[in-house]
C-alpha cells in the first residue's frame, strides 16, 4: 500500500542503469533523507499503476515523482525532484522556462533510448541495509 504522508516518492525504472544513477544521485544529495523510492516493477509501483490507469494508457516507465498528492510525470518529475532535492540542485527548476511540450520531448529522447546509451540489468537494485527504510518495497 502506498504511503499517505508529505515525503516524496520517486518512482523509477529498476533496471535502468541511468533510473538506478538518478537514485543513487538522490541518496547522496538528499540532505535530510526525505525522498523514498520504489521501482515501477515493484508492488507498490504495480498499485500506482492500477490507481492512474483510468486516467493514462500507460505509465511512463523511467521516472514517476508522488508529492502531497500530486503525481508528476516526464520532465515535471525530473525538475520537481531537482527543486525538493534544494541547494544548488533547486537550480535545474529553471528547466520550468522551456515549453513542456519540449521538456518532455527532451525527456522522451532520454527515456526512449536509455537501455542503449547506460545499460541494463538483469534484476531491480537491491537497497543496502542503510538504505532499506527509504524504499517501499
Amino acid at each position: 500500500m502506498l504511503p499517505n504522508d508529505n515525503r516524496p516518492i520517486l518512482f523509477f525504472d529498476g533496471v535502468c542503469n541511468l533510473c538506478n544513477g538518478v537514485v543513487r544521485f538522490i541518496v547522496r544529495n538528499d540532505k535530510h533523507a526525505a525522498f523514498r523510492f520504489a521501482s515501477l516493477q515493484s508492488a507498490s509501483g504495480k498499485e500506482l499503476e492500477s490507481r492512474l490507469k483510468p486516467e493514462m494508457d500507460k505509465l511512463p516507465d523511467s521516472l514517476v515523482l508522488s508529492y502531497k498528492g500530486k503525481i508528476y510525470f516526464r520532465s515535471d518529475a525530473a525538475l520537481k525532484t531537482a527543486l525538493l532535492l534544494g541547494g544548488r540542485w533547486k537550480l535545474l527548476s529553471a528547466g520550468y522556462i522551456f515549453p513542456k511540450f519540449v521538456r518532455d520531448a527532451v525527456y522522451e529522447l532520454i527515456a526512449r533510448n536509455r537501455y542503449k546509451w547506460f545499460g541494463r540489468r538483469d534484476e531491480c537494485m537491491v537497497p543496502n541495509e542503510e538504505l532499506a527504510t527509504r524504499f517501499l518495497d
